[in-house]
């Protein structure tokens, strides 16, 4: 097969990163018809062990599969350049709408709108839910793994890079150590230890400038990204609850409303869902020191929260015939997956309560740190536009856009009720 110009792989990635909404699923789906079946420039073996790799990584794996997919065409400058143009759209329609945001959030019809787009989000993670829990609970071992991690996250409020940590142990101690023969080789111009020591260096070395700086915001900004990043398995929602609980609890960056409107407005955007770090740091850097902190603030967690997806893809990415043959990693991966079942979850829960009460307290009651609704404050307008928005999403099957877009205008609508 001849290698395709950058000037082709530029208009091509750039056309699945402008059209890249509906979340992982629809967007591995629009690569694949982009790249396997239209213009052949990976084969469907390929392309479904690089999807599986992206999967054992942490990251969004669409976005990690746009840059293996330019990596194996055209090297490092294809990786480079397929992954930012699958960035880069949306991370610009985000800095947009933190500027609409902080200037007219605060309208009461523009709330009312935004309580239309959170009643369709609590859908969206639930299909979400569903979709994850027909693929990663094959067995008891996996419904036991959910139900801890559910448990651990919901009652006990156990870290999330705790139960993730938890799962993988016990997929490696469940599996064999006996593996399948591998008869492929790595890359030979493979150099990992040069990979990762430079990759590691231009990754941290920003942050590690801006704590000697003094910039304390920018720093904490940094390094609190630069930490989800290494555990983001199983998409945005699984770290969603834990973001939250540190940027709202611990920083005190946003308000946990103020989180739920980020997370409704990224569901708008093309691109990873993950984009939802640059708006809670360009909000933070909004509400602190104005716009040239804002972007300084979003330029920070977008560095932080994408350099390593491309490290792990060029690290990893020689190796992907070797990683897809060893089981024990696959059972990892597995158990992970099944973890993040019951993660998600708890988010569901969160997130509807939030939204459906205007007031939640916690459990603090011994170990448990339990999120408890006041039944008295329920929102009648929200649960009646949720109602709607399962309708539209779960029983008319109404794509993203169309029940976003939808829902948007049933909430301005309440405003004159």
């Amino acid at each position: 097969m001849t290698l395709p110009s950058y000037t082709s792989m530029f208009r091509v990635f750039g056309r699945i990163g402008l059209l890249s909404f509906g979340g992982p699923a629809a967007q591995i789906a629009l690569m694949h018809r982009e790249l396997v079946d239209q213009r052949k420039w990976l084969d469907g073996p390929t392309y479904l062990r690089a999807l599986s790799l992206c999967m054992l990584l942490p990251g969004p794996e669409a976005m990690q599969l746009a840059t293996y997919a330019g990596w194996r065409l055209r090297g490092v400058p294809g990786g480079l350049l397929a992954g930012v143009l699958f960035v880069l759209p949306g991370a610009v329609l985000i800095a947009g709408l933190v500027a609409l945001y902080a200037a007219y959030g605060q309208v009461p019809m523009v709330q009312a709108a935004f309580t239309g787009i959170k009643a369709a989000v609590i859908v969206i993670v639930l299909q979400a839910l569903l979709k994850l829990s027909n693929k990663a609970l094959t067995g008891w071992p996996a419904y036991i793994t959910a139900g801890l991690s559910f448990v651990a996250i919901f009652v006990f409020d156990l870290p999330f890079p705790l139960i993730i940590g938890a799962a993988a142990l016990f997929g490696l101690l469940r599996t064999p150590k006996a593996q399948a023969a591998v008869s492929h080789h790595p890359h030979p111009k493979t150099t990992p230890l040069r990979t990762a020591i430079f990759g590691l260096t231009l990754w941290l070395s920003p942050l590690i400038a801006l704590s000697f700086a003094g910039a304390t915001l920018l720093s904490d900004i940094g390094w609190f990204f630069a930490r989800l990043a290494v555990v983001t398995f199983g998409g945005a929602y699984a770290v969603l609850a834990y973001m939250t609980q540190t940027v709202v609890e611990q920083y005190g960056w946003i308000t946990t409303a103020q989180m739920i409107d980020a997370l409704g407005l990224a569901e708008t955007t093309p691109g990873p869902l993950i984009l939802v770090t640059q708006f809670v740091a360009m909000l933070t850097g909004m509400a602190q020191g104005g716009v040239l902190l804002s972007l300084a603030a979003g330029a920070v967690a977008l560095w932080a929260t994408f350099v390593p997806c491309f490290l792990w893809i060029f690290l990893a990415g020689p190796y992907l015939d070797q990683i897809a043959a060893r089981p024990r990693l696959s059972a990892a991966l597995s158990s992970i997956s099944a973890a993040v079942v019951g993660v998600i979850l708890n988010l569901s829960l969160w997130f509807a309560l939030h939204v459906l009460f205007a007031r939640v307290t916690t459990s603090g009651g011994g170990l448990t740190a339990m999120p408890i609704p006041d039944f008295a404050t329920v929102n009648w307008t929200a649960l009646a536009l949720t109602a709607l928005a399962a309708l539209l999403m779960l029983g008319l099957r109404v794509g993203l856009a169309t029940a976003l877009s939808i829902m948007a205008l049933c909430g301005a609508a309440t405003e004159f009720i």
